[in-house]
């Protein structure tokens, strides 16, 4: 992926769109129960990148929640047909990130880690050879992994 490259993404019935600019920060497969409770499936997978990068139309709502260790998590998403567009935590400023199933063409995107693995389920099988954390790690977006 390259620095100047756009990312094209939507809501199930398209009444949200999005674009995002560049390659994401890290792409991360998440088993905490919030994401299971998210997506009513065994994690979430979602891309990191600069709000700045990121542009949107059409209506939202957000739910927010207190994680935890005492971030606020802003989950976004379509009012119309409920498609989880993205979430922000506290502890990420100035970061957002977009489910990775919103967009129009995710197939150049891999997961790089595996966090909250002590929530995930026997039948959510991962590949083993990703980078797994038992909770969510202790650094920040722009330290990398």
């Amino acid at each position: 992926m390259t620095n100047k490259q756009t990312h094209h993404g939507r809501c199930l019935c398209g009444a949200v769109q999005y674009d995002v600019e560049g390659p994401p920060q890290i792409v991360a497969h998440c088993h905490c129960v919030d994401c299971q409770r998210l997506t009513g499936a065994g994690h979430s997978t979602g891309a990191m990148f600069a709000g700045d990068r990121f542009r949107m139309t059409g209506e939202v709502a957000q739910f927010k929640l207190r994680s935890d260790n005492g971030n606020e998590v802003t989950r976004v998403f379509c009012p119309a047909c409920g498609s989880p567009i993205f979430g922000r935590n506290t502890a990420m400023e100035g970061f957002l990130t977009i489910s990775l199933g919103t967009l129009e063409d995710s197939s150049g995107f891999e997961p790089e880690v595996v966090v909250f693995a002590r929530n995930r389920k026997p039948w959510d099988v991962m590949d083993e050879s990703i980078t797994t954390y038992d909770a969510q790690p202790g650094w920040k977006p722009h330290d990398g992994v």
